[in-house]
């Protein structure tokens, strides 16, 4: 057999592997401290953290190695990030992006009618641009865009009021124009659609 396939051969017996190896790892380090804020399969019940089920792989590692190095600011996240290694956080990613995102019921229909309207259409008489035309048409985000789609809507309003504040800055720069456009409604309105999402 000749070394290329050997090597070849090599990679897909080991790969799963340590694929396998880390997800366990992941799902360990969850158990062990992630659990607490964000629920053991990442559908937290509170809606101070985020549900992270179903979130892109990439965009959880990357916010997790700007939480280690400070570029986005919070006390509580800091503590739990800062002996996880790159490795840990590219598997956690990937851990969290397999657990399946429940469904959600959403708490005022006609609020998130409005919201269906604006994150789709945006407000053209205010200059609004649709949200879906960078989180998608579902809000399931990119590697680089959350993946909105049932998340707690008042964690949204959470983070759209920090973006308009200018106090989180880790994220694309953007949001933070977007964000002072939004009205209150707008924002609650987004929010509560959001929410009802899969």
């Amino acid at each position: 057999m000749r070394p290329h396939a050997l090597l070849l051969l090599f990679l897909l017996l080991w790969l799963p592997r340590t694929q396998a190896a880390d997800l366990a790892a992941a799902e360990g380090i969850v158990q062990g401290r992630c659990f607490i804020c964000h629920g053991a399969n990442g559908e937290s019940s509170s809606p101070v953290f985020p549900r992270l089920a179903g979130q892109n792989a990439a965009y959880v590692a990357r916010q997790l190695a700007d939480y280690r190095s400070g570029k986005r600011k919070s006390s509580t996240m800091q503590p739990m990030v800062e002996e996880l290694s790159p490795a840990d956080m590219q598997a956690l990613g990937e851990w969290f992006s397999r657990q399946p995102p429940q469904e959600h019921p959403v708490q005022d229909p006609e609020l998130a009618a409005v919201g269906r309207f604006v994150y789709l259409r945006g407000n053209p008489f205010s200059g609004v641009p649709a949200c879906a035309s960078c989180h998608g048409p579902q809000a399931q985000g990119s590697e680089t865009l959350p993946r909105l789609a049932g998340q707690h809507a008042q964690y949204v309003e959470n983070q759209i009021k920090l973006f308009n504040r200018r106090e989180r800055t880790n994220d694309n720069a953007v949001m933070h124009g977007i964000a002072s456009k939004l009205s209150e409604l707008e924002t609650k309105a987004v929010a509560a659609y959001l929410s009802g999402l899969r």
